[in-house]
């Protein structure tokens, strides 16, 4: 059967629209005409406003608040299963609950499989998502996974940036896998902070292994919740001898304080991508978008075309 018996489209939950309609422009379709009205109790209802049957149905939705967004997603993808389309495809550009890969204490959920579990039931038949927090939660999934990296954008920008000497420095000895991608990609040398949590989003002591002096430091993670483990260690580099400090993270989740201790911390830069609504009211904060790389995703799925080219792993 040829491709035009499966059209492409593309929808947006309510919590991606700005991120979707980027995407939509970059491959020169159409955003899919969709509601979700909402009852007086919270309770909504997704409601796709043409037709879908036989169609190829990428929906896209970042996941926070994840109480809300993912709860909508998987409406959607119901809706769409239930509507016959051909393919249902969750494009997650930030797949929340992914902190929650393991068993760390005793009588805890593992999250991140629940809600793998919850997308299979509902009829996902593919998902596309952007530096998962560990990558072994691709196994938690039944349907074929396609993860993207955010290093393929930050690695060129990082070399067009003109630093004169860089080091690249992993928050956590969590991201040292993540650290040395970027190390080799940009022939540099790598630190690492040691940390140990007092509780969740509570950073207790933190340690530096490596040499920073005179460098200009990057740092790099898969998300900046808080910001108190990325504050906290600029402030170690720069008291270390660090000529400059600058961060770069796949996810702004950026909760709570977040915003303040940017501004107050001894950060330069902090880039993002727009993985997560941008949020525009800390001038050290800067976004790169990924329109682009989820645009070229969606169409070489489509296509059945390989997508390996498009990132470092």
């Amino acid at each position: 059967m040829s491709k035009k018996t499966h059209p492409l489209k593309v929808f947006s939950g309510r919590g991606t629209e700005y991120l979707t309609e980027k995407i939509c422009q970059s491959i020169g379709v159409e955003l899919g005409n969709y509601t979700c009205p909402v009852f007086a109790d919270g309770e909504f209802e997704p409601c796709f406003e043409e037709t879908i049957r036989g169609c190829h149905v990428f929906i896209v939705q970042s996941t926070p608040p994840p109480s809300d967004n993912l709860m909508e997603l998987l409406l959607m993808i119901d809706a769409a299963k239930r509507a016959s389309a051909y393919k249902i495809i969750a494009v997650i550009p930030y797949f929340g609950y992914a902190r929650q890969d393991r068993k760390d204490k005793p009588r805890v959920s593992i999250g991140a499989k629940l809600m793998a579990d919850l997308l299979s039931t509902a009829g996902v038949s593919r998902v596309i998502t952007m530096d998962l927090h560990a990558d072994q939660i691709q196994g938690f999934f039944d349907v074929p996974v396609d993860h993207l990296y955010a290093s393929a954008h930050f690695i060129p920008f990082i070399s067009s940036m003109g630093l004169n000497d860089i080091v690249i420095a992993s928050p956590d000895v969590g991201g040292t896998k993540r650290a040395n991608t970027y190390a080799k990609m940009l022939e540099t040398d790598m630190v690492i902070c040691h940390k140990s949590r007092a509780k969740a989003n509570v950073v207790g002591e933190m340690t530096l292994i490596g040499d920073v002096k005179g460098k200009d430091v990057i740092l790099v993670d898969d998300l900046i919740d808080t910001a108190g483990t990325i504050t906290k260690a600029a402030g170690i580099m720069k008291k270390a001898g660090a000529n400059s400090v600058r961060a770069f993270a796949a996810h702004g989740v950026l909760s709570g304080p977040a915003l303040e201790r940017i501004n107050n911390s001894e950060l330069e830069e902090v880039y993002f991508t727009d993985s997560i609504a941008p949020k525009n009211n800390c001038e050290k904060i800067k976004y790169l978008s990924v329109a682009d790389a989820f645009g070229e995703a969606i169409e070489r799925v489509y296509k059945n075309r390989s997508i390996s080219s498009l990132y470092y792993s």
